[in-house]
């Protein structure tokens, strides 16, 4: 089986930075990604945008750190995570993200200021490194799903 997810979008907000429990560093990170057509009916340009909660580990989440801002161009690939919580009328809920594996920067200079067009740490394909108690996607202790 697979799960598996490809997003290219602009990111919505600086990324988020903190330390799992563990004291692997996290960055978190709204992407949006847009989808435009043309209305059979109207003729019109139609445009619907969808945001994803994002989450990147380890080495890429220093990239992440040192390299993204607000309305950054990147390419991630990872998988779909869900997350049960309790929100804050007590309702037990689920949340969906995407934890990454691999990043990259796209855009010009503006959007990733110091990566280079090829060979950049950033470019490479990454591999999260595991904590001991799991993936460190579920040991963040906040109210916040992602």
């Amino acid at each position: 089986m697979i799960n598996q997810v490809q997003l290219i979008g602009h990111l919505g907000h600086p990324p988020s930075i903190r330390s799992t429990p563990a004291g692997e560093k996290v960055a978190n990170f709204s992407l949006a990604t847009s989808e435009r057509w043309r209305d059979k009916v109207s003729g019109e340009f139609k445009e619907e945008t969808e945001w994803h909660a994002v989450s990147v580990f380890g080495r890429l989440a220093d990239i992440a750190e040192q390299h993204l801002n607000k309305g950054s161009l990147v390419w991630v690939q990872g998988k779909i995570k869900s997350r049960r919580y309790t929100d804050k009328n007590g309702q037990e809920r689920t949340a969906y993200g995407i934890l990454v594996d691999q990043l990259r920067m796209l855009g010009g200079r503006e959007s990733n200021a110091m990566a280079k067009p090829t060979h950049s740490p950033a470019q490479a394909p990454t591999q999260p490194k595991p904590s001991a108690s799991g993936s460190g996607f579920d040991d963040m202790d906040d109210d916040i799903p992602f």
